[in-house]
Parts: structure tokens; sequence; C-alpha cells
């Protein structure tokens, strides 16, 4: 991991612009983020910030990228590598951000509470569905071969074990079924990758049946010429995704502005419309009505609360004696 953070903090410049006033000098801000919004950034949302910062203050702004798995991407901040804006899959990431004292302010602060985008949990099959996957029970069949990815460096991971663990729980609240359906899913997962883009990379070169997955994973895939389809589960959970300005390293390379004005940008109904794009559901209401027809509804969506919240999630389904250990454990 030490060597990964020194590499990864290589990525960012040292010749920053001051603060205070425009200039035609360029800047770089550096964007930690997990792998799968990568087509959303690199393609549409920071090409067009760039334009949007030139035009008004005349400074070209050059972006350093580092894409991985969210766990990964934030023990790699925390471990030193510089990034000026953590942009992450899971509101836990970012508050492991806060714990280490690099993000002192609110982060949570405005009507969406820090958050940027939004998917589901969903099943991507084969073209066809040749398996007749409709729901999660059907992930326990004998002979069936799932991807997810490691809870221990994916947020898309837990994504998935909340989906799955959550849908069971829905109107019996009945635990040692949910542990018991968790853990026949996970007998028949066949690789565990380090990130959600990994999973469906995999996915992609013919392994495995179905892949447990972010919605917007399939439809960039889609997008891409690919020609595997996916299954709303029933009940699925709603996936939210923060972004915050790391204080400690905006400050240290005197980015604060910068770094707040592009958190705030991707609240625009121009950035907004640009994660609609590339299979991200997004958080402005507005932006959300006009291209809500491109996604399909769920007949039962919940969230992270309904399950405690990350901090009780993190005890008592990820914990060391918590139920996604306990589904291993019966899994092997």
């Amino acid at each position: 991991m030490k060597l990964l953070v020194q590499v990864l903090a290589l990525a960012i410049l040292v010749g920053v612009a001051p603060q205070g006033g425009a200039t035609t000098a360029a800047r770089s801000l550096t964007l930690g983020a997990y792998t799968t919004p990568r087509e959303a950034y690199g393609k549409a949302i920071i090409p067009a910030f760039q334009r949007y910062w030139k035009q008004k203050t005349g400074q070209e702004v050059r972006f350093q990228e580092s894409y991985l798995g969210s766990g990964a991407q934030a023990r790699a901040i925390v471990g030193g590598f510089e990034a000026d804006v953590a942009a992450l899959s899971l509101e836990a990431d970012i508050d492991s951000l806060a714990r280490a004292g690099l993000i002192q302010r609110d982060w949570r602060a405005g009507p969406s509470r820090g958050m940027v985008s939004r998917s589901v949990v969903v099943l991507a099959v084969r073209k066809g569905n040749p398996k007749a996957v409709r729901d999660w029970n059907d992930l326990r069949h004998a002979g069936l071969e799932v991807l997810t990815p490691n809870v221990r460096t994916s947020g898309g991971a837990k994504w998935n074990v909340c989906a799955l663990y959550g849908a069971a729980m829905r109107g019996n609240n009945d635990t040692t079924a949910a542990t018991a359906l968790l853990s026949d899913v996970l007998r028949n997962v066949t690789v565990m990758d380090k990130g959600a883009r990994e999973s469906m990379i995999n996915f992609e070169k013919g392994v495995g049946d179905v892949a447990i997955t972010y919605e917007n994973e399939v439809l960039v895939g889609r997008k891409s010429g690919e020609t595997y389809e996916y299954v709303v589960p029933r009940a699925t959970i709603l996936i939210e995704n923060p972004v915050a300005v790391v204080d400690k390293y905006a400050d240290k390379h005197g980015n604060r502005d910068l770094a707040e004005a592009f958190v705030a940008y991707l609240a625009t109904p121009e950035a907004q419309h640009a994660f609609a794009e590339y299979g991200l559901r997004p958080v402005d209401a507005g932006v959300a009505k006009e291209v809500g027809k491109q996604f399909p509804a769920v007949r039962d969506l919940f969230t992270i609360r309904d399950l405690g919240g990350w901090g009780q999630v993190d005890k008592t389904l990820f914990g060391p004696a918590g139920v996604y250990e306990r589904a291993m454990a019966g899994a092997r």
C-alpha cells in the first residue's frame, strides 16, 4: 500500500497558481475517485468544468485523475495520496477521511447532503437471460456462477451486500434467513475483483453467468457496444455517491477555491445531465424528471438508512464478527 500511495502521490503537479484573483497561469486539481464514474468525469464533466473555469477566470485547469475501488481510494488518500477532491462510492469512505483529519468542514452541507449521483444495485445477465435470473433468490441456484467485488477494497461490493441482505430483510426482518441467503449466494461467487469496474471487465470477457453491480456499470457497457442485459430485483438499495473537498490537501496546494468550485459544479444541471448520460441517476430533481424514462422503476427501493446507516452497517454487516463474515464462513 505504501508503494501505491507513493506512486499515486507522484501524479500531483507542483506548480500551483496562488489563490485570490484571476490569472492566466495553469492550475492543477487532483481528483481521487472510485472506478465506476470514470467515463462521466473523464469524458464529460471535467472537460465541461475546464471550459467553465476558463471562461470565468481565464485560467487553464489540468486534472490529475486517479480511479480505484472506493475503499482502496479512501485508504490511499489517508495514506498520503494528496487528492484535492474525493469522489467515492459511499459516505462511510468519505467519513474515514474526516476521521483521519483530512476533511475538517461539514461535507454534508447543502441540499443533497454531499451526494452528487445515485444508482441502484442490479443483476447483469447474458443476452436473453439464459439462466432465467429474476430476483435475488435465483442467485442461490446450484451451478450458477456469480461475480461481485471484494468488500475490503470496493464500495460497490458493500452496496451489493447491503442490497442483497436488505432485500431479504424487507417485510420479515428475519436475520437468520437473510444471512442464509447471503451465504448461499457467496458460495456461488467465482471471482471477487478489487472493484466494480474490474468485475464488469471480467464479465465482459465471458466470466460468470451473473454480475451483481451498479446499474450505471451495465449502462456504460451497453453504451460502448456490449450486449448483456440487466435485471432490477423486486427490492434493491438506492446507491448514493458523495463528493467532498479534502481540506488538508486542497489548502496545502492553494486549491480551496478551485476544489470548492468543482464540487459545486457537480450539482449543476449540466453536470447532472452528464452523470445521467453515463448511466448514473441524478440527484437534481429537475434533471431526474427530465431523464426519468431512461431508468426503470424499482418496485421496492430502500436506502442505507433503512439498515441503520453506515455506522451501524459497518458494525453489524462488515465488522469482524458481522453478518458478512458469518455468511462467508457458511459459504466455505
